[in-house]
């Protein structure tokens, strides 16, 4: 497959244009003016709100004025993942796209189809003169990747729709009409370095080439987590032998698996030569353990400098926390029915050491509010004991499934009478905006989906081609067959 043969091309132009537009969370302001000029130079009704948000309306074509208004909405920010050692700088430099077999990917770097391929679908839409529809709402939201930002700023009645589809999910043929609500929490501690003990080694210890992925979607995947592994192999050298950090630094975002680290510390001279044994025990043992889902991790572990150390107490309360710090499945749905779908989870996301404190933030997602505020005081009990201050959000709520949606029985009906078979109907232990979207609007009728989707949130992410056309053609008999108000 070629680039000529992207199907629908008038998505795939779309795409390719909103990829040439940096667009990093909290730093969207190029794709927005870009918006803003998009619909105002089709003569549409466009307007921006005070936090960034974009609507562009587009009225019905003939003989559908009387349907009801839906709102069609992607988030324009993207995750900004590259491999360790490419040069790209995602505040200047345009994704690089290549098709790979029936996927497209991007050279090194996340793909941004996550959600810009939903924006390139309302796009082509609101480009469009031969699609029939009723009354459309396009909205564009800022910032959904770093804590949902432009959906909470939205104030109720900026959108004016009955029914809304937001195109953020990741598996074609995959309804969703709930997801998770979810909270971060930010540990800082503090301390004054000073010089390490005379007679002491420094070595750096690192880990790479892990799959990563969403922190909500892939949590129950089996995945390493490198700064959780990282840190067990520090807390296993410090019970052993003694151990002062440097410095240690795994992950980047809140809501992606960390796929690398390293951590830079000083041990007693006299057994550098029984932590290297150690180390390379321990990465065969940690690759036997990950044998299925991580085929290309690489450890490494190398004299390092000399440097300033972490107080003794600062540095071994902080491996004790990141050992402790729960990570990955807590606990999964009680119900039946969905007893397959993840209820509560942690993600020990980042961790960054600078001059004088180190940060690390952890994001707890759960389907039940109450497990929720459970999970995120477990994570907050652990650092509070190991000294650290702690800070955190207040979150997004959860989408609860609406079991008399309108929209829900149009979308499954139109899929059958399209594809022969029936979608799947679910839930989502991702956060989605929806779940904003149902306090603001507690009326709304509401349902996501998308094109499928691999690898999110990670270098390795990539899009299967034709899944675009299915949802393309989902969402045209969605809109052909949109109820009367």
């Amino acid at each position: 497959m070629n680039k000529s043969e992207l199907k629908p091309a008038c998505v795939f132009e779309m795409f390719a244009k909103i990829n040439q537009i940096p667009r990093p969370s909290k730093r969207e302001e190029k794709m927005i003016e870009y918006l803003k000029n998009f619909g105002e130079s089709r003569g549409l009704e466009t307007k921006v709100d005070e936090t960034g948000n974009v609507l562009i309306r587009k009225p019905a074509t003939k003989g559908y004025e009387n349907r009801a208004t839906v709102i069609l909405q992607s988030h324009m920010d993207m995750v900004c993942e590259k491999l360790v050692d490419l040069d790209f700088d995602f505040d200047k430099d345009a994704i690089q796209t290549y098709i790979d077999g029936e996927w497209l990917a991007a050279k090194g770097t996340t793909l941004g189809a996550d959600d810009g391929i939903g924006c390139a679908i309302e796009m082509a839409i609101l480009d469009s003169n031969d699609i029939e529809h009723g009354p459309l709402e396009c909205v564009f939201t800022r910032d959904e990747e770093t804590g949902l930002t432009g959906a909470e700023g939205m104030k109720p009645g900026f959108m004016t729709g009955d029914m809304l589809i937001n195109l953020d999910s990741e598996d074609e043929g995959q309804i969703f009409v709930s997801c998770a609500g979810g909270r971060n929490t930010t540990a800082t501690f503090r301390f004054q370095r000073e010089e390490a003990p005379a007679g002491m080694f420094f070595m750096k210890a690192s880990l790479k080439g892990l799959v990563g992925g969403h922190s909500g979607d892939d949590i129950n995947k089996k995945r390493g987590n490198a700064l959780k592994i990282i840190a067990r192999f520090l807390y296993m050298v410090q019970e052993k032998y003694g151990l002062r950090l440097v410095s240690y630094n795994a992950g980047k975002l809140h809501n992606a698996i960390p796929r690398d680290g390293v951590a830079h510390f000083a041990v007693p001279a006299d057994v550098k030569e029984n932590v290297k044994a150690d180390w390379n025990v321990f990465a065969a043992e940690v690759q036997e353990e990950y044998h299925v889902t991580e085929k290309s991790m690489q450890f490494n572990m190398e004299s390092a400098e000399a440097a300033p150390v972490l107080p003794i107490e600062a540095s071994t309360r902080i491996i004790q926390a990141l050992q402790a710090a729960d990570n990955g499945v807590f606990a999964m749905c009680q119900d039946e029915e969905i007893a397959w779908l993840v209820e509560t989870s942690n993600n020990v996301a980042s961790c960054e050491t600078k001059e004088n404190e180190m940060v690390v933030i952890a994001s707890q997602r759960s389907n039940v509010m109450s497990a929720l505020d459970n999970q995120a005081a477990t994570i907050k009990a652990v650092f509070q004991l190991a000294g650290a201050e702690v800070v955190q959000g207040d979150g997004y709520p959860a989408w609860k499934m609406n079991p008399n949606s309108k929209m829900t029985k149009l979308a499954v009906e139109t899929y059958r009478k399209l594809f022969g078979k029936d979608p799947k109907v679910l839930g989502i232990h991702a956060g989605l905006e929806c779940g904003l979207f149902s306090e603001k609007y507690p009326n709304l009728d509401m349902v996501s989906f998308g094109p499928t989707l691999r690898g999110v949130h990670s270098p390795d992410e990539r899009l299967l081609i034709p899944t675009v056309q299915m949802v393309w053609d989902h969402l045209m008999e969605i809109l052909k067959n949109t109820p009367e108000k």
